[in-house]
């Protein structure tokens, strides 16, 4: 293939990663998306391997990587369950972090005797950065990913003088980078690279540590955007022109997610990455202390729970980290089915921050089939819950707590919530009692208006379900 028709090819797919990026802003072209991305891929990869830099010899390597790593992908696709996704995402972007940084010794090892002046210092900073990004990604996305697969707990680590730690690891990577710049001979510039390197690594470990768990949708799109930089300087270090537009691309809208959920906890992103929200710690005890829920909680059976929804007009389904655990997307699909039926009107609301990553409800209700066109954001709906005859609240719990708005003192304070508590009346299903990811008791559960289902989400819902079709 000649540089002209691999400069088209190149051309055609950025185009198809833009065009796929537009189809994944709305549920109903989400398909359309991926599949402009799936052959925007295809086609890049394919201009590359049979491209001119590529020599014949290689190409049966390149080859063989691509069946191992697409064999590794198909597997994945097969085994992972939907509930699996956050972290899956997650050990992706570790692996774009990698390869940033294997990218970048190789560059650096390959051309540091093969260029001068000007241009070498230019290829040097852009290795270096390279590498910085890619080293704080493959870290900072494998401690994302043991938090949300439970290995590691969602408490955050705060150590003592953290902010200082990170401000001096900032200056000793700056005087390494002047080293690394000064260096005459690969042996001189090696070993500030290695050491740049492992204080990037350990930021990223760092840094992920200090935010908790309630924090970790924005921790993943906030990794997302850091793996498009690690990739944008991935392809400055090899001259490759899509590398760097489809790296700023996954970049650029990958910061631009993280400050929609921030505005969506009402925090900005300096505190997220300042960590210390969501570690599940008690209230302090005192008149700035957040006021103990009061009240009596009232249960409901799954019998009385389906006569409530039978008997409503208006019912909003809010789906939470419960359902997708459950697995119980599909029954929810079914009673959609079965109440709309008989005339009652649903609808789903979904918070933005809704289980472990951005758009995870989203997914779940859509690989269910749920019609996109009641699936509802937040401020599409919140408006409508006085209107509503029943909330029914799937396994969430911050993303519907009265305290973000009632109380100054509570650590989610200012955090817009979908209001449930307005409509008639809320069920909440819930397994026990205990605190959601961020640590924080729910009023919610001790108001008049209020049900509480308790136990397995995927087990109520079935007994709902039959109750409803009897």
């Amino acid at each position: 293939m000649s540089q002209s028709l691999a400069t088209v090819a190149y051309l055609g797919a950025a185009i198809l990663f833009i065009l796929s990026l537009g189809g994944l802003s709305n549920p109903e072209t989400s398909r359309r998306g991926n599949l402009f991305g799936m052959i925007g891929m295809a086609l890049a990869v394919l201009a590359t391997v049979f491209g001119p830099r590529v020599s014949p010899a290689g190409i049966a390597w390149i080859v063989g990587a691509l069946v191992v790593g697409g064999g590794i992908g198909l597997y994945a696709a097969r085994v992972v369950k939907m509930t699996q996704m956050p972290e899956l995402v997650a050990l992706m972007h570790s692996l774009v972090g990698l390869a940033a940084c294997l990218v970048g010794f190789a560059s650096y090892v390959d051309s540091s005797n093969a260029l001068q002046g000007a241009e070498k210092i230019i290829h040097e900073v852009e290795i270096y950065v390279g590498i910085l990004i890619g080293a704080v990604t493959f870290s900072g996305s494998l401690i994302a990913f043991g938090k949300l697969n439970g290995r590691i707990g969602g408490k955050p680590l705060l150590l003592p003088g953290r902010h200082w730690l990170n401000l001096i690891a900032l200056l000793v990577v700056i005087w390494f980078g002047r080293e690394f710049l000064r260096a005459e001979t690969l042996a001189q510039g090696m070993l500030p690279l290695v050491v740049m390197t492992a204080i990037a690594l350990l930021f990223g470990i760092h840094m992920v540590m200090a935010i908790g768990g309630a924090d970790m949708p924005v921790v993943v799109s906030m990794l997302n955007s850091y793996s498009g930089w690690a990739a944008a300087a991935t392809g400055f270090m090899l001259s490759n022109d899509l590398l760097i537009v489809t790296g700023a691309l996954v970049g650029s809208s990958g910061a631009i997610l993280s400050y929609i959920m921030c505005n969506a906890m009402n925090r900005n992103f300096l505190s997220v990455i300042a960590g210390g929200f969501g570690s599940g710690a008690p209230a302090k005890k005192g008149e700035a202390a957040a006021a103990e829920p009061q009240g009596e909680v009232v249960p409901v059976a799954a019998a009385d729970t389906a006569e409530l929804l039978r008997e409503a007009k208006s019912v909003v389904i809010v789906p939470g980290y419960g359902m997708a655990v459950a697995q119980a997307q599909h029954t929810v699909n079914d009673i959609t089915k079965v109440l709309r039926e008989k005339g009652v009107q649903v609808r789903f609301a979904i918070h933005p921050v809704a289980g472990r990553m951005p758009g995870h409800m989203n997914v779940l209700l859509a690989e269910a089939k749920v019609p996109y066109d009641i699936v509802m954001e937040m401020d599409e709906i919140n408006e409508d819950f006085p209107d509503t005859d029943v909330a029914m609240v799937i396994g969430a719990n911050d993303i519907v707590n009265p305290a973000a708005l009632d109380d100054p003192a509570s650590p989610i304070a200012g955090m817009p919530v979908l209001e449930v508590w307005k409509a008639r009346t809320s069920i909440v299903m819930k397994r026990s009692m205990a605190s959601g990811y961020a640590g924080v008791d729910n009023p919610l559960f001790y108001k008049e208006n209020n049900r509480m289902l308790f136990g397995d989400a995927k087990k109520m819902l079935d007994e709902v379900l039959t109750a409803l079709e009897s």
